[in-house]
């Protein structure tokens, strides 16, 4: 299984990116799937995940701002993220999951893709 994101970099704050990652090796379909991010010194966290039938969560500092996506015949998910601020500033992660266990904002999940950095300048 391979999870490649990419679409990260820098961006001054209000700016916007959109980050893909593309997926191969596994039924993508029928996997949940979502983005996580880690800032310099703090924990990873969860940003926002897209159920398989196309749902979606945000954890609330990104909602209205964060839009997750998902093209299933590409095998890809996006997280378009607008009015970027300086506290976005992180690597962020996608990961795969196929069960939603104790929660789908948990880091449960059971594939995670390499980093990509976003950083945000003020």
């Amino acid at each position: 299984v391979q999870l490649q994101a990419s679409g990260g970099g820098l961006v001054q704050a209000g700016g916007s990116l959109r980050l893909s990652c593309a997926a191969s090796g596994l039924a993508f379909s029928r996997y949940h799937m979502g983005w996580l991010r880690q800032a310099p010194g703090k924990e990873r966290e969860f940003v926002a995940v897209i159920t398989w039938p196309g749902n979606t969560y945000y954890t609330d500092s990104v909602k209205g701002r964060f839009t997750i996506s998902r093209d299933n015949a590409k095998n890809t998910v996006y997280l378009q993220m607008n009015n970027l601020k300086p506290e976005d500033t992180a690597v962020y992660y996608c990961a795969a999951r196929l069960t939603v266990g104790d929660g789908l904002s948990r880091p449960e999940y059971d594939y995670w893709g390499q980093e990509t950095l976003v950083t945000v300048s003020s």
